[in-house]
């Protein structure tokens, strides 16, 4: 399926667009030596040093420009998976970065972003996991590809710098209402103490293998806080992505959290 995002242009990613065919291959036994795995992205950058974030789902790529822009002494990578929006991204940095623009700090990454953090990266590598608007796969069967898991929080923690926060947009109810039912099992409660929904009674058990790894981790492992706009946001925005702004046109409302790791056990 094409979205036509190039309108028939060739897109080049040049040096900003990684692939997959970029990370080694996993070896025989990555189950039981998750280490042999690891790669760490930090490494792609002019400037390795510099502190790092995350966007899960990057689309066109238009909070990395925005963002990225104003902190040109953070890296800022982006994963996609849909192949033609990480063109359209990458080779939309690529531009700017050839015309002198800036934007020397942005790579983006084609892979699964949750198989990304859980088999390659480092511990400790990101000081902000960026995921706003991701797909709420609404169908119950499919429930399980929602970013939002057991497994991603315990991924989400050993990958964030202590102190590094997991922050989350969504305009959809039903998946906003899934990921509450997550944050309550390991977050502190936020400003507002609620009644839990439903459906936190029918999310899914924890893996017995995330629920012996928590039991090393602080207890919860996130404090949970009200969300702050980042400097990029226009005036009324929470983020100012591509989607927010067409579903504001729709008149939709938005629900957002940050989960701030806690460090120590």
């Amino acid at each position: 399926m094409s979205f036509g995002l190039g309108h028939g242009k060739t897109m080049d990613p040049g040096a900003v667009g990684l692939t997959q065919q970029d990370l080694p291959p996993l070896p025989d036994d990555v189950v039981t030596n998750p280490g042999g795995a690891r790669v760490d992205p930090r490494a792609w950058f002019d400037v390795p040093d510099r502190p790092l974030e995350l966007e899960i789902g990057s689309g066109k790529g238009t909070f990395l420009v925005q963002q990225a822009g104003l902190q040109p002494e953070t890296n800022f990578l982006g994963i996609e998976w849909a192949r033609e929006f990480w063109l359209y991204a990458a080779d939309r940095v690529r531009r700017r970065v050839e015309a002198g623009d800036g934007l020397g700090n942005v790579r983006l990454l084609h892979t699964d972003a949750t198989e990304f953090l859980r088999w390659r990266c480092p511990s400790e590598t990101f000081g902000v996991i960026h995921l706003y608007f991701s797909d709420p796969w609404p169908k119950a069967k499919h429930h399980k590809k929602r970013v939002v898991q057991h497994r991603f929080l315990l991924e989400a923690w050993r990958t964030l710098l202590p102190g590094g926060e997991l922050r989350v947009v969504t305009d959809h109810d039903e998946l906003w209402a899934w990921d509450e039912a997550h944050f309550d099992l390991w977050a502190t409660p936020g400003d507002e103490p609620r009644e839990r929904d439903a459906l936190a009674e029918r999310i899914p058990a924890m893996p017995s293998e995330v629920s012996e790894a928590m039991g090393d981790l602080p207890m919860p492992p996130f404090e949970r806080l009200a969300f702050d706009r980042p400097e990029s946001a226009g005036e009324g925005e929470l983020v100012g992505t591509n989607f927010e702004r067409k579903f504001r046109e729709e008149g939709r409302s938005f629900n957002a959290a940050v989960l701030r790791k806690r460090a120590g056990a």
